[in-house]
């Protein structure tokens, strides 16, 4: 939708005004605005012919607005401007940067008070001010005026960046500070364009009811996953990316295979023996993201972090889930009434934990292809390619012994075409992925097999083989006489950030509305992200570890993201030091923060770095230094 109404601000002779009413038609309004006065436009006759201009058009102008006071010149009905521009801002004479950053940050949160809600606010800067990788040459960042960091305290994220022309603008001619003789230098001059970011959420946790029998449990969404529980991405009508490749890539095995989907549950798991984890897949077991459910009747309105509405979005039916009753609750009334101990359960690390489940069932049907598509949950270290949650489509075959070799291979050769059919579907600038990007690599029993891609689809030196999925053919606990299994596992979210070029794993959790509107039904184009160059900020962390109780480095990078709301984008281990005399040992480490979708200012970061410190002291036992 076009913009409707335009704020001008800072305008020095009122050229880039005139210009650009001439441009627009007569549904879109122009305000044009000056710190100055009437009397000092009146004394520039550039400036008397341009006000001429406007008039004949008429165009609103209005003398004496600071634009760090936006609030203060327009009423509160007046406001909603669909676009705010502000070319070459300057404190003028030889103001440093230090001041003209200020100057940025006031006029950004001034902006907050009168742009639409899906707006934009254009800021043209000379070459180098911006302090971006889009400034040719680079300035180093203490020496700009960082813009995108200035850009945050407003709330707002640098969602495009392109040249400033004024031939773009015929009859626009950049003066210098307040109208002076002297003008910017506009050769290199980029116009950044900012747009509103989501607000970051507070820090506590969503409430989900489950029902067992006739009773109700409750339980906190666990810390490092708060917002990615129950968001039914794989689930129609989501148009999400993530079920958009695992439709295509389930349509096309269904070219070669007969096939069998099967309904996943909520990821939930008991502990005990009546879990499914056996000793083939428990070494996911430390990293599991373990919860306790308690009994719980009351109301969705009593529960605290969200309303009625939010609530009955997360109501989930257990009837498949078998919890061990309470001790001294024997008794055939008191087993009605489905009384229960506290029940430890964790979420699911891996979709096969279900696989002895499926096989077993009456209805397997050897040599068909059962499709088991769900979200999984494990505690990882942070790193770039590594998720606590992600989405797994686990395929399970079974054939008979005599038959192995061939059925294997032709899976195996069918998977890998469509694998590589998907991969080159797009690339960056046009050059396809190479035809063996996909490599099966095999595992040391001889036996099994890794799912490697090399990817060239997040910029220039940026190759990396990642693992996106393992092929398993071989089950010590699964016997049986005549029959075969093959279960191939993969990460459907890293299939969808090779397939669209997304090179942030968070950001296919955003709930920002923006990103499911980049995506075009039928087609498979790179990702375009609506957030660029967010900046970075680095704390360090020392402390001394407590020997006898050790030190859970998972637990840190677990703790970091959950306290960071995930902005905790690297954590670097830098130094061990130990005491000559106590022998006391202390480990130093380094945090770097930085958002994908949301705009983050560098107080925020140091409030999240304060609270880290504190956390950490009391969960894991360390004395901060």
């Amino acid at each position: 939708m076009a913009p409707r109404r335009l704020l001008l601000v800072g305008e020095g002779n009122f050229s880039f005004a005139a210009a650009l009413s001439e441009t627009l038609g007569p549904s879109t309004s122009v305000t044009a605005t000056c710190l100055q006065g009437p009397a000092d436009s009146a004394r520039d006759p550039a400036a008397r012919r341009n006000l001429q201009r406007l008039r004949e058009r008429g165009i609103e102008v209005r003398f004496g607005v600071d634009c760090t006071q936006l609030a203060d010149a327009f009423e509160l009905h007046d406001r909603e401007f669909d676009r705010i521009y502000f070319n070459f801002p300057h404190c003028g004479r030889k103001a440093g940067v230090a001041k003209n950053r200020e100057l940025l940050a006031k006029f950004f949160q001034s902006c907050a008070d009168v742009l639409a809600e899906e707006g934009e606010i254009h800021v043209t800067l000379c070459r180098g001010q911006g302090g971006t990788p889009a400034d040719e040459p680079m300035r180093e960042w203490h020496n700009s005026w960082q813009v995108v960091a200035m850009a945050a305290l407003g709330g707002f994220i640098l969602s495009d960046v392109h040249p400033f022309s004024c031939e773009a603008v015929p009859g626009y001619k950049c003066t210098g500070y307040r109208s002076q003789a002297k003008s910017f230098h506009v050769e290199g001059a980029l116009n950044h364009i900012f747009t509103q970011s989501l607000p970051f959420e507070g820090s506590q946790p969503r409430i989900f009811k489950i029902r067992l029998d006739d009773q109700w449990f409750s339980f906190p969404e666990p810390e490092g996953l708060a917002g990615k529980l129950n968001r039914g991405f794989l689930e129609a009508p989501s148009s999400h990316p993530i079920r958009t490749i695992n439709e295509k890539l389930i349509s096309e095995l269904g070219k070669a295979f007969p096939l069998k989907r099967l309904k996943c549950s909520f990821p939930l798991l008991p502990q005990g023996p009546t879990s499914v984890l056996t000793h083939w897949n428990c070494d996911v077991l430390p990293a599991a993201f373990w919860i306790s459910l308690c009994e719980d009747n009351s109301s969705p309105e009593s529960l605290p972090g969200g309303t009625r509405q939010d609530m009955e979005d997360f109501l989930v039916s257990f009837s498949e889930l078998s919890l061990p009753k309470a001790p001294g609750r024997d008794s055939k009334e008191e087993a009605h009434k489905g009384t229960y101990d506290q029940a430890k359960v964790c979420l699911r690390p891996s979709l096969l934990v279900h696989v002895q489940t499926v096989i077993q069932a009456p209805d397997f049907l050897p040599g068909s292809l059962h499709v088991l598509s769900g979200p999984v949950f494990r505690k990882c270290h942070i790193l770039p390619f590594r998720m606590p949650a992600f989405h797994e489509t686990l395929l399970i075959l079974g054939f008979n012994k005599n038959l192995k070799d061939g059925s294997l291979q032709s899976l195996l050769d069918h998977l890998k075409g469509i694998l590589e059919s998907l991969l080159t579907q797009i690339s960056l600038e046009g050059s396809k992925l190479s035809s063996s990007s996909v490599e099966f690599v095999f595992q040391p029993n001889g036996k099994d097999y890794m799912i490697n891609v090399k990817s060239h689809n997040f910029g220039p030196g940026c190759a990396k083989d990642l693992l996106i999925g393992s092929i398993t053919t071989s089950v010590a606990s699964i016997v049986n006489k005549d029959q075969c299994f093959v279960f191939v596992s993969m990460n459907l979210d890293l299939l969808a950030m090779l397939v669209w070029a997304i090179s942030d794993w968070r950001m296919l959790w955003t709930f920002d509305n923006r990103f499911l509107k980049s995506f075009i039904p039928g087609k498979i184009e790179p990702f375009k992200s609506y957030s660029l160059y967010p900046p970075c900020y680095v704390h360090d962390i020392s402390f001394w570890i407590d020997e006898e109780k050790g030190f859970d480095e998972l637990e840190f990078h677990t703790m970091a993201r959950a306290v960071s709301q995930d902005t905790v984008t690297s954590i670097q281990f830098l130094s061990c030091f130990q005491h000559p005399k106590t022998e006391q040992v202390s480990l130093c480490y380094r945090l770097t923060y930085q958002t994908c979708d949301k705009a983050l200012t560098r107080q925020q970061v140091a409030s999240m770095q304060s609270q880290f410190r504190k956390e950490i002291q009391q969960r894991l036992h360390v004395t901060v230094r």
